[in-house]
């Protein structure tokens, strides 16, 4: 069993149930799953409608909560290190990013929502965090979810810090214990990760019912359509560890940038230079830099042909003065670093067709989403980082 959560994982056709069965008014609440013994006696399974699923072994008897069978315990993961004593941080197993995603996956197991979809509000939730930092403060832990004392504990309850599910439920909080400690935490990232689940499921089970279910919690179309996005990238993928990038030209191919982000621009009125041109000829490969789905890809006055793509970082990558596109990719369609979207050129500063009007480039653009628009930042830093990671890389290799 993995040492972090409280769940265990058991035949989907027996976790389906469970996103059905909610604790009754005046009962404890128990959780969804609790730790069940190294036995060799096979286990039991007794479930009633209106009560949490309790595995029992042989005799009967439930077995410890895994909350606090677990030592050491903080935010649903153990402290990273050996029994040694040494740290375990060279080890992927023990990463921050593994413990996030098991306890992903086992929530998915539990309540039958897919795990990508679990994923992606997490996700979208972490870069609200990022985005708005004043609003919403990160959270500690391995679940970037939030909620406010009062939508966990209730409107009128007295006691705001209030972690006990059935007075919670007496006055209308959202709160859920998710580990089977009886206690029901904003703190705990089972719980925080249960409850979101569980105002999912309120709008149906089936894979078609969640984008109407992120809508009715969100009621927001900007963000409903974020987290649908967010959750095909993880989906395509097959996973949450999606931080690798590519510069976006081969570095093998004569090239040349500064920053100039900010920088005044004349053509279509007065503006500023929202990106980084990367100066190279005619043909070179233009490559996706990140895992993303293309937005669009098309004509605009000021870019000519142009690719946006939207990165599960909830930033849109902007590709401008294109000769032409990669027939293979449509809008709509997925794409990971280093995959060639386009060619440089010098399209654009007119009506479809235009070029010539400069000298041929990449202009290269970063926006980050705030919830209601995109906004430009300066690109320079990344892709002075990303470029340096692939000529280490290179000489790694050789």
């Amino acid at each position: 069993m993995r040492p972090y959560i409280a769940f265990i994982r058991m035949p989907l056709l027996l976790l389906s149930v469970t996103a059905f069965l909610l604790a009754q008014p005046g009962q404890a609440s128990a959780s969804l799953l609790t730790k069940t013994s190294c036995c060799t006696n096979p286990q039991s399974v007794e479930a009633t409608h209106g009560t949490a699923i309790v595995i029992t072994d042989s005799t009967n008897q439930p077995q410890p909560s895994a909350k606090t069978a677990i030592p050491g315990k903080q935010s649903g993961i153990q402290s990273m290190t050996s029994s040694s004593g040494k740290s375990n941080k060279d080890d992927p197993s023990q990463s921050p990013m593994y413990a996030r995603r098991m306890l992903i996956e086992d929530m998915a197991l539990v309540t039958g929502i897919p795990w990508y979809q679990l994923a992606a509000v997490d996700q979208y939730e972490r870069t609200r965090s990022q985005t708005h930092p004043k609003k919403y403060p990160k959270r500690d832990g391995l679940i970037a979810i939030q909620f406010s004392e009062i939508q966990w504990s209730g409107l009128f309850n007295p006691d705001q810090a209030d972690h006990q599910p059935e007075t919670i439920e007496l006055f209308g909080g959202i709160g859920q214990d998710g580990d089977g400690d009886g206690k029901a935490e904003r703190s705990n990232d089972a719980d925080v990760l249960y409850t979101m689940a569980r105002l999912l499921l309120d709008s149906g089970m089936s894979k078609e019912d969640f984008p109407a279910a992120v809508w009715n919690y969100y009621q927001n179309d900007r963000i409903a359509r974020r987290i649908n996005q967010f959750a095909r990238i993880y989906q395509h993928f097959g996973s949450i560890d999606l931080s690798r990038h590519a510069f976006p030209v081969p570095i093998t191919s004569q090239y040349s940038y500064r920053s100039t982000w900010g920088a005044a621009r004349g053509w279509g009125g007065r503006r500023i230079h929202e990106g980084t041109d990367i100066f190279a000829g005619y043909g070179v490969p233009v490559r996706s830099t990140t895992y993303g789905v293309i937005e669009i890809m098309g004509w605009n006055r000021y870019g000519g042909w142009r690719v946006g793509i939207r990165d599960i970082n909830n930033i849109y990558h902007y590709y401008a003065h294109l000769s032409g596109f990669n027939k293979q990719y449509k809008a709509g369609d997925i794409v990971q670093p280093g995959e060639v979207i386009g060619w440089v050129g010098s399209s654009g500063y007119g009506k479809p067709g235009t070029s010539g009007k400069f000298p041929p480039h990449l202009h290269y653009g970063l926006y980050r989403d705030n919830g209601y628009s995109d906004w430009s930042f300066d690109p320079y830093p990344m892709l002075k980082r990303w470029e340096r990671a692939e000529y280490k890389a290179r000489r790694k290799a050789k």
